[in-house]
């Protein structure tokens, strides 16, 4: 009988090698590490993944399957089966890293014309984000949007709009699209006191929830240049003592315009809050990428001062405890940027 070959394990400075001196895992730190590489929920920790996984065998792999009840089920055919759920959550994440990058290396046209027809073709439709689109980005920037849309899929931003949302919503939003603001810093005061006393009396007056249908309201948001709009926005609270987007709290289209036009920096870092909150949708973690991507050569600096001030945590630091491997250097990398232009 051939004698059976022996297996010696030596120890060197904590850990565990077989006779060729190959790593083996058998430490729970290592299962938890690899679990935790698995386990999102933006993106994968590949540096660990790759270190401890070329090092495992069957036996290691069977531990870690039988130890990680949540993303493995003991099947009914007597062997650990990935959850499917986790499978495709992991697929995603794996995918997250590599679509931030496509996205930073896109024409910003190409870019956002893919994202408007994101935005109506989601399910639910995401509102805030064509008007995120349209009301962040200079005239100029979404005109280049509407013409990159209309060479992608035959047909104009505004009449993709216009068939995808009814009432209020449409009326509102094709108004957005299609407006191609006044970019200067030239204001009439007289005006502006107008109009921030229309604007007052619609929202005080409201009793039924319909200043959604106010034309001077929708007159106001859709033509007026953000220049004109902050001035307002300044008149408002000095007039009424508080905030015009909060005393439109309880329409959150309106509420979201407003915050674009005249504060995106408070839109952009509440965005991003959402996204790394415990349990976020696909949608908002997605925002994660589209948010530091989008705005890392335009107002970055802003929105991570308006993020410290608001959540009292810098952005990096909640990047970094959110985010994992090649994804999360990637976002810290742009925020970096950003800060320092």
């Amino acid at each position: 009988m051939a004698e059976r070959k022996k297996i010696t394990i030596l120890v060197r400075r904590g850990k565990k090698l077989n006779q060729e001196g190959e790593k083996i895992m058998t430490s729970p730190e290592e299962c938890e590490a690899l679990r935790k590489a698995f386990s999102g929920p933006h993106g994968v920790e590949e540096k660990s993944m790759l270190e401890i996984l070329v090092k495992c065998n069957l036996a290691d792999l069977t531990t870690f399957r039988k130890n990680s009840p949540y993303i493995f089920l003991d099947d009914a055919c007597r062997f650990e089966k990935w959850d499917p759920f986790h499978m495709k959550s992991l697929e995603i994440e794996f995918l997250r890293f590599q679509r931030a990058v496509i996205q930073r290396t896109m024409h910003p046209w190409e870019r956002d014309a893919l994202l408007v027809r994101k935005s109506l073709e989601e399910k639910p439709p995401l509102y805030n984000l064509l008007i995120e689109l349209a009301c962040t980005r200079t005239s100029d920037e979404f005109l280049g949007a509407r013409k990159a849309f209309q060479c992608l899929y035959s047909e104009s931003v505004e009449e993709f709009v216009a068939v995808k949302v009814q009432g209020f919503q449409r009326r509102l939003l094709v108004a957005l699209v299609s407006t191609y603001r006044y970019e200067g810093m030239r204001i009439d005061e007289a005006a502006i006191k107008l109009e921030c006393q229309k604007l007052g009396r619609a929202i005080k007056t409201d009793q039924n929830n319909e200043i959604e249908k106010d034309d001077e309201v929708l007159r106001i948001l859709t033509t007026r240049s953000k220049h004109h709009l902050k001035t307002i926005h300044k008149c408002y609270k000095e007039a009424y003592d508080s905030n015009l987007e909060e005393d439109l709290d309880g329409i959150q289209i309106l509420r979201d315009t407003v915050n674009c036009l005249c504060a995106p920096p408070i839109y952009f870092s509440k965005i991003l809050d959402t996204a790394m909150s415990v349990c976020p949708t696909e949608q908002e973690k997605e925002a994660l990428t589209r948010v530091i991507v989008t705005r890392t050569d335009v107002d970055m600096k802003e929105i991570a001062a308006e993020f410290n001030r608001e959540y009292g945590a810098p952005l990096i630091d909640r990047i970094e405890a959110a985010a994992l491997g090649n994804y999360r250097d990637f976002l810290v990398a742009l925020v970096k940027r950003g800060m320092a232009n």
